[in-house]
């Protein structure tokens, strides 16, 4: 069974288009599957397609540290969660010590601890021995963004593990075949997630057989480059 999870970046407060991890060129989302970037319109468009048990969603306001961060995407993951009370709402709000928690635990989310948030690994097992989490590696264009320690101390890592490649992301390009394959077959038992460039049924058929448990994705749901049908093939 293949773990497809949708994804949404917020921005004040409305979602936007990634695109290969420059967080400072995203636009407003125009997809053909909503005409809109309302939060609550674009999750209920994704969730037509397929009944997805998960929704993954980026705070560009919490993990950029913008001024605002506290303000405008706490209310639009609120509505989502009232909206949807079954969803399981997976979220990166550049968690890094644990007052950045308090806010969202009225929200009952799974919290993602993101690489790219800690400078060293003490500040990662402060925080990671405190809560329960879903780690992301996360790899930009120029590498490994966190304490190195952390690609190589696999003890400290959680059940769920994402693959982040920010510069796959949006590009239609594909995944990054030799990286998941690096990290995935040293450390049977854990359950990775791969995010980025996933394009297809048949990327999706590929990360399977790599082992990897899941995958994230946006522009091919907005793409319609999968369909529904596929979806409950793959996820069964």
């Amino acid at each position: 069974m293949m773990q497809v999870i949708p994804v949404i970046d917020l921005l004040n407060g409305e979602v936007v288009h990634a695109r290969k991890g420059l967080r400072q060129t995203y636009q407003p989302m125009q997809s053909p599957l909503c005409p809109s970037s309302d939060p609550l319109t674009v999750v209920a468009a994704l969730l037509a397609i397929h009944p997805f048990k998960q929704l993954y969603i980026a705070d560009l306001n919490a993990i950029q540290k913008l001024p605002n961060k506290t303000s405008s995407n706490f209310a639009s993951i609120a509505q989502i969660r009232l909206a949807y009370p079954g969803l399981e709402l997976w979220l990166d709000a550049g968690f890094k010590h644990s007052e950045d928690l308090l806010e969202w635990q009225t929200l009952n989310v799974r919290i993602i601890l993101a690489s790219e948030n800690f400078h060293d690994m003490q500040d990662y097992l402060a925080l990671s021995q405190q809560h329960e989490f879903i780690l992301s590696l996360d790899f930009f264009s120029d590498g490994f963004h966190g304490p190195k320690a952390l690609l190589n101390e696999m003890q400290n890592w959680p059940k769920q593990v994402i693959i982040m490649s920010l510069p796959d992301v949006g590009s239609n390009l594909g995944f990054n075949k030799s990286r998941l394959e690096q990290i995935t077959q040293s450390n049977k038992g854990i359950h990775f997630y791969a995010a980025g460039g996933v394009r297809d049924e048949q990327d999706l058929l590929s990360l399977k057989a790599l082992g990897v448990h899941g995958a994230l994705l946006a522009s091919a749901l907005h793409n319609r480059q999968i369909s529904g049908a596929s979806l409950s093939m793959l996820t069964m």
